[in-house]
């Protein structure tokens, strides 16, 4: 496949991972698993059912800091793979992860789609519950919550991924990204009602993961989880490119949260790669910061820096606006990157005047506000049980019953994108990175296709040989490389010109 562009420049590569929360509502015995395969298999198209993800390109125990960590991935047997495996129309993947119902989207180039394409997991979410429930008794009915605690010490995660120059060294990204983590969740946090994990008593903080978190870095996302991720899976050429894993934001509700979430990230990884964040932000002790800055509201309590400045959250995210400002140049800086600055600019403003301004905008605010007025309307107090059920509401994603979908529906929050795009975007990928090709080769010759993963195709195409089309660059694979090809090939002349066309670039 060609590029579409002979820039030297990394592109923007990022895609989202949301592991949702599940029950089912009158169920004898609660089987997380067993509902999370339940939503997941129903939802598989007939056309795809044999097809199986391709766990040979999977390297989760490979460490950034050069070394393997833990044993062999356990990879499911064919039959089991088909069971909790749904690669979608949209190029994204949907399955069970332990014991939750988990969506990735497909590659996207900008925050925009990124919202676009998060949005449209939450409903197929919503789709396949409707759809398990027709299998269920009538007075069953499955719950699904995108959040990210079960307040039973079960945190789950809303994962993010960025794609990097694999040049950048990764002692630079660690000291680069820990404070703006700290101090990004002002923006990106999801509110959430008491603590957990022995942590210090709050009655309402801005994060619902940051008494999750217990080291600063590390390889781990399930216990002592790390504020830096040092998995290093790159889904693509590992010559070229690093996978920058993110474990250490909310999932969020909020489309303005989504999209400044991963658009700001975006700008400073770009900032790190240019070599310009050094270790002026770093933070004494940031993993307790990352606690106390959850449950100051204000946003203006100072973090103590290692060089003995003290600073506001707010502070520290101006400085790193002040980075992308400038030293990025007009011609890297897309429409949508300038929008990101721009809110980013309006909401560090607005969070400095008054943080309950933002209550359209910021899930920690919305949530907040409401749960304020139910705490007043029915004269409670912050323990009450009642009061962790309407934090719990705010994250149903059903369009009639969750606070979020409501208050949507109501024209109370603001919206980045179209619910039509959203709809869109349940079968329709990208058509700018190669989550394109993934996508419509799944629509137009499931029968010919035997597994699919991020960087990967294997076809059979005569009935009894195989043959696996390499997609290790993730902006390769456009709808303006391979559209014609989609669109007049057969499914064996397709394969023959792109094996043809990768052998000829070796």
């Amino acid at each position: 496949m060609v590029p579409i562009s002979n820039s030297t420049d990394t592109p923007i590569i990022i895609g989202t991972e949301t592991e949702y929360g599940i029950s089912i509502k009158n169920a004898v015995e609660r089987d997380p698993v067993a509902a999370s395969t339940l939503v997941v298999n129903v939802y598989k198209d007939s056309n795809l059912k044999k097809i199986t993800w391709d766990y040979q390109q999977e390297t989760p125990f490979v460490d950034a800091r050069g070394f393997i960590s833990g044993s062999e991935n356990q990879k499911p047997d064919e039959d089991e793979n088909t069971i909790v495996n749904d690669v979608l129309f949209n190029g994204g993947r949907y399955y069970v992860d332990h014991a939750h119902p988990e969506y990735c989207t497909p590659e996207c180039t900008n925050a925009r789609d990124v919202v676009t394409y998060e949005k449209a997991g939450d409903l197929i979410l919503h789709l396949s519950c409707m759809a398990a429930e027709k299998l269920l008794p009538a007075e069953q009915e499955v719950l699904i919550y995108k959040n990210n605690t079960d307040y039973k010490g079960h945190s789950y995660g809303g994962h993010e991924n960025y794609l990097m120059s694999r040049q950048v060294e990764f002692d630079d990204i660690v000291q680069g990204m820990i404070p703006f983590f700290v101090t990004r969740q002002i923006i990106t946090g999801a509110g959430k009602v008491g603590s957990e994990n022995g942590s210090e008593p709050a009655e309402f903080q801005i994060t619902q993961r940051a008494d999750f978190f217990e080291t600063e870095v590390g390889l781990s996302t399930m216990v002592a989880r790390p504020i830096i991720n040092t998995r290093d899976e790159p889904h693509a050429d590992e010559k070229a490119y690093r996978r920058f894993h993110v474990i250490v934001g909310d999932s969020n509700m909020s489309e303005f949260s989504i999209y400044l979430k991963v658009g700001i990230t975006a700008i400073v990884l770009k900032l790190i790669e240019k070599g310009v964040v050094g270790d002026q932000f770093n933070l004494v002790k940031p993993v307790s910061q990352n606690q106390i800055v959850s449950r100051d509201l204000t946003c203006k309590r100072n973090v103590l820096l290692e060089d003995g400045r003290r600073l506001t959250p707010i502070e520290i995210q101006r400085l790193y606006l002040d980075l992308a400002h400038k030293h990025l140049q007009p011609h890297e800086i897309t429409s949508v990157m300038e929008d990101v600055m721009a809110k980013w600019e309006f909401v560090l403003d607005q969070l400095e005047t008054d943080p309950m301004s933002l209550d359209q905008y910021l899930d920690w605010v919305i949530k907040k506000r409401v749960i304020d007025a139910f705490i007043e309307r029915h004269n409670l107090d912050w323990l009450d049980s009642r009061v962790r059920m309407v934090d719990l509401q705010y994250h149903d994603i059903r369009p009639d019953k969750g606070l979020y979908a409501r208050l949507k529906k109501n024209g109370r929050v603001h919206q980045i994108v179209d619910h039509a795009e959203v709809v869109r975007a349940i079968t329709d990928p990208p058509t700018d990175t190669r989550a394109f090709f993934r996508g419509s080769c799944l629509q137009k010759f499931p029968e010919y296709i035997r597994s699919a993963s991020w960087n990967s195709m294997v076809f059979c195409t005569d009935g009894s040989s195989l043959d696996k089309i390499l997609m290790d660059r993730p902006h390769f694979g456009t709808k303006e490389v391979v559209g014609d090809l989609l669109k007049n090939c057969a499914a064996s002349e397709l394969v023959e010109a792109v094996l043809s066309s990768n052998a000829n670039k070796e």
